[in-house]
């Protein structure tokens, strides 16, 4: 018989289907999301948690930035009603550290973005918590300890720089998520869709563990976009960039690094090459412009496109496509079958995308 949450429940373990657990999550997390969002809107109007129009701000209107609370919500019921189930199963205890460092690592990262949404944090203190946490997650086993060198292939890393490399992955991507949250919906589908491929690549290599976490992300994620697509009823905010951008390196680590393979190491790279390679530019030619590279602006990829005459809307869905061809790449290099098709039916959508950027850049 299986218990749940100390419940006897008419059926069987070994009766449920494996890819159960990772619907389950997916479905229960966008149920909470779609949910609890409205009641956060409704409790952040009230309380005046909202942000202003101007600046370099795309919204006209006050809009409140406490939808991360819902993401973070979703993706933890999620997470506790498959536990429940039993979709987790008896973990070994390097894995179950691994799982606890990623789900306690995500719980504070949200806990800084919603203090900074509250509050407003200083970046620095900002830097110091995330810092603190990463290191803390790699403590527990979020550990990179391999990396891919050009015509060296896996090359181990001791402790010291394993470190180093684990909170620079962790907080670089927490807050390259943070930064391309600049459009209706572009964080929530980015990260989506970077969860979806996550999900089907871990389970593609035997990581069910940290695909679950990545339903449940993606579950969430896209089901916030119900209420922050453009045009948006509600921002995520810090503290649900940074609790998906910290959540999708650390099972980028623990579901796919830690697969000691030239190929598996590399993915998570290429899954979140987007926002990555997004920071990096902004942050290079805001060094070579001599300005502060945490000083915010409009460097972005999504300005530079609306820049372009690209209407909000066609900007978010071509970053969208490119995240999906970048993803679709890292399926196929798995070896999954049909990646390559998949790959190609990317490289058609994202082909697309472009042409009509292209008709529109015209006018």
């Amino acid at each position: 018989m299986l218990y749940l949450f100390g419940l006897e429940m008419p059926f069987n373990l070994s009766e449920i289907p494996f890819h159960f657990y990772h619907m389950a999550a997916f479905l229960v997390a966008t149920t909470v999301v779609l949910i609890t969002t409205p009641i956060v809107k409704k409790i952040g109007l009230l309380s005046g948690r909202f942000d202003q129009p101007g600046g370099r701000k795309i919204h006209q209107k006050p809009m409140v930035r406490l939808g991360g609370v819902s993401i973070f919500l979703g993706t933890i019921a999620a997470l506790l009603t498959v536990w429940g189930l039993g979709g987790f199963g008896v973990l070994p205890p390097d894995k179950e550290y691994e799982i606890w460092g990623v789900t306690i690592g995500g719980l504070a990262f949200f806990l800084i973005g919603l203090a900074d949404d509250l509050y407003g944090l200083s970046p620095f203190l900002r830097l110091f918590l995330q810092i603190v946490v990463a290191s803390c997650a790699w403590n527990v086993g979020v550990q990179i300890n391999f990396l891919t060198i050009p015509f060296e292939g896996l090359v181990s890393l001791p402790d010291w720089l394993s470190l180093i490399v684990t909170v620079l992955w962790l907080v670089g991507m927490t807050n390259a998520i943070n930064w391309i949250d600049g459009l209706d919906g572009l964080a929530a589908g980015v990260s989506g869709i970077a969860a979806v491929v996550m999900l089907v690549a871990g389970l593609f290599i035997d990581q069910a563990e940290a695909a679950l976490i990545s339903a449940a992300l993606a579950g969430a994620a896209l089901g916030f976009l119900r209420y922050n697509f453009n045009p948006a009823q509600i921002f995520m905010g810090d503290g649900g960039a940074y609790f998906m951008g910290f959540t999708l390196a650390g099972v980028g680590v623990i579901g796919l690094v830690k697969s000691v393979t030239t190929v598996a190491v590399v993915l998570p790279y290429v899954i979140l090459a987007v926002p990555i390679l997004d920071m990096s530019a902004v942050i290079l030619d805001r060094l070579r412009h001599g300005a502060s590279p945490f000083k915010a602006d409009k460097r972005h990829l999504h300005h530079r496109l609306m820049r372009a005459g690209l209407p909000h809307r066609l900007t978010v869905l071509i970053i969208y496509a490119l995240t999906l061809w970048v993803g679709s790449i890292a399926l196929a290099v798995t070896g999954l079958p049909s990646g390559l098709g998949y790959a190609i039916g990317a490289t058609v959508l994202l082909g697309l995308a472009g042409w009509q950027a292209w008709r529109h850049a015209k006018q």
